[in-house]
């Protein structure tokens, strides 16, 4: 058996909120539970007990929560959960009107602000006023294009405090993105900063703006916060308000929570759009809400207490996530800006500064900053920090190695995966079980989550399809202007009828944890043996010359070859002995089929703006095929490289 990085002490395990949640639901229903593994089992087995427990345990706000725990359960899609409840999502988020802080935001231009949570009432109260003064109502769409700052929060909590649906994407999008994103969604009011820092530049947002805001169908108002200065000229923008002017003048109005239905909209998302325009996924607000106290509390084991921080945009799901710990009354941290800059250790020092106890952020980053030299533990206090939670791609077991070496030797690394598409995670982090190299410690409560081989079949300890073959609360509501859910259907049930496909490639461990080895429409076919991409570069990427990496398979002579892309150290170029140690070290580790034909050299390595690997991207430019929508690429230009490869026609 493989030996833990990482075991809870009997001190850590008692103070868990999962072990007085085990305590909770053995006290309701007299279940006799031993382990995690045990509470898991009952969760999948009993949904109509489980998420009532997780509704008092956490203690949702609601005007009703009703009778109707789960219809059609035996529907997927088409199960209801609690049909008969009333909420409001920014009630539950503001439930604490007290002086202890509840945003702290820092620039890369080392501003700081801070919002006690009274404040952030009163603020989210005045904005819900003006919103509803310009018209705002229940159902209408209001759009973020900003940065990751407290009126961005404030900006949503207003807009779902009066039942409208909040959509937001992250300014460095363009112009083209927001068009790709929002002219599907036809806002009614859109707000904006002037612009944002990114990597020592100011970016002007209006500059970008102005052109294409008349493409908008439906938009009345734009309402302009002051970021880079503190009056932008809004003289050549007729709709365009202040956000000052949005306040109002009366300190303290009313704040009335609009309550709605269990799955009335909440959130638009939406999806990378690197294969065509984003899908504009509709989630609700107490699928949502429920979803995010199961993860925030149990799982991640948040306390009133903790400061909690995640590196993320506000155009990813983890922002969503993120905020939500305002439920809970934690100390909720917003950066924005380079998480590199002005040198890789930057967050390192917000998380020294701000106490931090739990530091998200993703595989890439934890690469980036080894690969740079990076020792944290070395270099700053991070006594407070007792978690660190990764997400975006796989966490390579050499990230795990890094972190307990040279970060934090007495952390839970939790390494999550979900997405998007259910604004939550399958598998989490676990405050109660021990951390293992390369997995994910468990399963997450209520998701009945299995791994398929190619017949649909259940296995353990084997590769195949991340699947989910239950309902959760979380699923989407649908797609937006999708009334017939075709689009909704052929997204996740196609693959197996009735049973969520997650596209992950996946296996679960003998520790009931998980592996995931990249996403299945990625997966190499050399062979016919399937490989996920992932085990290839968990493996090139600890040697210590290649800063990054990108396989993709090429059709050759009736059947695929791997081709291996890398991105090597500053000033290195790639000889015959390099390749050969790449070649054996991926030999070595994995098997003979992993074994690139070809390892070829590139300036760049092309990323979605959610920085994820565009690897389909350029497995359609090395065929010639077009890439459909290059405004989802944080670096487009980066493709050029890939276009006709003279290597790539020869054997």
């Amino acid at each position: 058996m493989t030996e833990a990085l990482w075991t809870p002490s009997p001190a850590q395990i008692e103070r868990a909120n999962m072990t007085r949640f085990i305590d909770f639901v053995q006290k309701e229903y007299e279940t006799g539970f031993k382990d995690y593994n045990e509470l898991y089992n009952w969760s999948i087995d009993k949904p109509h007990h489980f998420w009532p427990a997780v509704w008092e345990f956490c203690d949702l706000i609601a005007l009703s929560r009703g009778d109707d725990i789960l219809d059609n359960g035996d529907r997927m899609p088409g199960a209801q959960w609690f049909s008969g409840s009333r909420l409001n999502f920014a009630e539950n988020l503001l439930r604490y009107r007290d002086d202890r802080p509840a945003l702290i935001f820092a620039g890369e231009d080392g501003r700081r602000k801070q919002l006690s949570y009274n404040e952030l009432y009163r603020e989210v109260a005045r904005l819900a006023r003006g919103l509803r003064q310009a018209g705002v109502l229940p159902g209408d769409r209001v759009a973020g294009f900003m940065p990751n700052i407290p009126e961005t929060v404030v900006a949503m909590l207003a807009t779902t405090s009066i039942g409208a649906i909040w959509s937001s994407c992250s300014p460095d999008f363009g112009a083209r993105g927001l068009l790709d994103r929002f002219g599907q969604i036809r806002p009614k009011l859109l707000f904006t900063t002037d612009g944002y820092h990114y990597n020592g530049k100011a970016h002007d947002n209006l500059m970008r703006l102005r052109p294409v805001l008349g493409q908008l169908a439906g938009l009345e108002r734009i309402v302009v916060v002051p970021y880079l200065s503190g009056e932008p000229g809004l003289d050549d923008l007729p709709q365009a308000v202040a956000y000052q002017e949005m306040l109002g003048r009366e300190e303290q109005p009313e704040l009335d929570f609009a309550q709605m239905p269990f799955e009335h909209p909440l959130y638009i998302l939406y999806s990378s759009g690197t294969t065509g325009p984003p899908k504009c996924i509709v989630h609700g607000a107490g699928g949502t809400l429920i979803q995010h106290f199961k993860e925030l509390v149990l799982h991640t084991d948040l306390k009133r207490d903790d400061r909690i921080f995640y590196f993320t945009t506000c155009g990813w799901m983890m922002w969503n996530w993120l905020v939500s710990s305002l439920a809970v009354g934690a100390r909720v941290l917003l950066y924005d800006g380079s998480p590199l800059y002005p040198g890789p250790e930057r967050l390192f020092d917000f998380a020294e500064q701000e106490g931090m106890t739990l530091f998200g952020t993703s595989a890439k980053y934890l690469a980036a900053i080894e690969k740079a030299g990076v020792k944290p533990r070395e270099s700053h206090n991070l006594e407070a920090l007792r978690a660190i939670l990764s997400t975006g791609s796989p966490l390579m077991p050499a990230q795990f190695d890094y972190v307990y070496r040279d970060v934090a030797p007495g952390v839970q690394l939790a390494s999550i995966s979900g997405g998007t598409d259910i604004i939550s995670c399958f598998a989490l982090g676990n405050p109660i079980l021990p951390v293992y190299k390369g997995e994910l410690q468990c399963r997450g409560l209520g998701m009945k989550v299995e791994v398929f081989d190619d017949r649909g079949r259940s296995v353990i300890n084997r590769k195949g399809e991340l699947v989910c073959t239950a309902p959760f609360p979380s699923m989407p509501v649908g797609f937006w202007n999708d009334l017939e859910q075709s689009n909704y259907r052929s997204a996740y049930f196609e693959t197996f009828p009735g049973v969520w496909a997650h596209g992950d490639y996946a296996e679960i461990t003998p520790h009931n944890g998980l592996v995931i080895y990249g996403r299945s429409d990625a997966v190499l076919n050399p062979g016919g043996v399937r490989i996920g991409t992932a085990e290839i570069y968990r493996q090139v990427e600890q040697l210590a010359e290649v800063m990054e990496s990108l396989v993709a398979g090429q059709s050759w002579q009736g059947d695929e070859r791997v081709i291996l892309f890398v991105k090597l150290q500053q000033n290195l170029s790639l000889n015959e002995p390099l390749v050969r140690r790449i070649k054996s070290q991926i030999r070595n580790n994995t098997s003979p089929h992993h074994v690139p034909a070809m390892v070829i050299q590139v300036e760049d390595i092309p990323r979605t703006r959610n920085n994820k690997i565009a690897e389909l991207a350029v497995r359609n430019v090395i065929h010639n095929q077009p890439v459909k929508n290059l405004d989802a690429l944080a670096n487009p230009e980066a493709l050029e490289q890939f276009k006709n490869l003279s290597a790539l026609k020869s054997a």
